[in-house]
């Protein structure tokens, strides 16, 4: 059995332009899909956040629309709250990714203010990139990305195939509007090569050891490719 590392957010809002907080922390879909994949396949799950606060849920990632009714919003529910890697969170100061077969990035808008400004995140996915172990990042986690900056200050991504959530999204779903910025303007800038998919279908994009998932249905797809490299 090898461990996943799982890198989540503290966040439990989002700050938008006008400086009002947007109540948010983790997407339930991009844990759990990640998560039963994984521990299906033998593996164990570390989970580890900035200062080793627990992570918040996103309580919004639980509504009937997003999890296919009452019945799949319960389950959803259920599961999270059955996750006790999450209760119990290492600080990512201390992580050693020598410890590590893999890393995973969960979204929903918490990473967008926290792990987007976090050095030691963008340390860790630096180094992470070099060392060729499956690296996955999904949905509004690749705003973690923004951090990634080298000693020569280029972004460590910069001419990676990737996705995340695209501008398209963000405007369906009521926020592009009040935010600072998008998230995938802001990958654009540090240089990568933005894949954009149709909007909430699945779209994986596999660049070397770096997986990357568009949105919330991406996250299982996500997954798989990264068992993929670890097998």
């Amino acid at each position: 059995m090898s461990k996943i590392l799982f890198v989540m957010t503290g966040a439990d809002h989002w700050t938008l332009a006008d400086g009002s907080k947007h109540p948010t922390g983790f997407w339930a879909e991009e844990l759990v899909a990640p998560y039963q994949a994984f521990t299906a396949a033998g593996h164990e799950i570390v989970v580890a956040t900035p200062g080793g606060v627990v992570p918040p849920l996103d309580q919004g990632s639980l509504a009937p629309q997003f999890n296919g009714g009452e019945e799949g919003a319960k389950k959803i529910a259920d599961t999270v709250a059955s996750i006790s890697e999450i209760q119990h969170p290492i600080r990512l100061q201390d992580v050693d990714l020598d410890d590590y077969a893999a890393v995973f990035y969960p979204g929903g808008h918490g990473p967008m203010e926290d792990l987007a400004v976090d050095a030691t995140s963008g340390k860790l996915l630096i180094i992470a990139l070099a060392s060729g172990k499956p690296l996955g990042v999904v949905c509004h986690a690749p705003a973690a990305l923004l951090a990634a900056t080298t000693a020569n200050g280029n972004n460590a991504f910069s001419g990676y195939r990737l996705t995340g959530f695209s501008n398209a999204e963000e405007t369906q779903s009521g926020l592009a509007a009040g935010a600072k910025w998008l998230l995938q303007d802001r990958l654009i800038e540090i240089g990568v090569d933005y894949q954009e998919g149709e909007p909430w279908a699945p779209n994986v994009v596999v660049d070397r050891n770096l997986i990357t998932g568009q949105n919330p249905a991406s996250a299982g797809p996500a997954a798989a490719e990264m068992l993929k490299k670890l097998t």
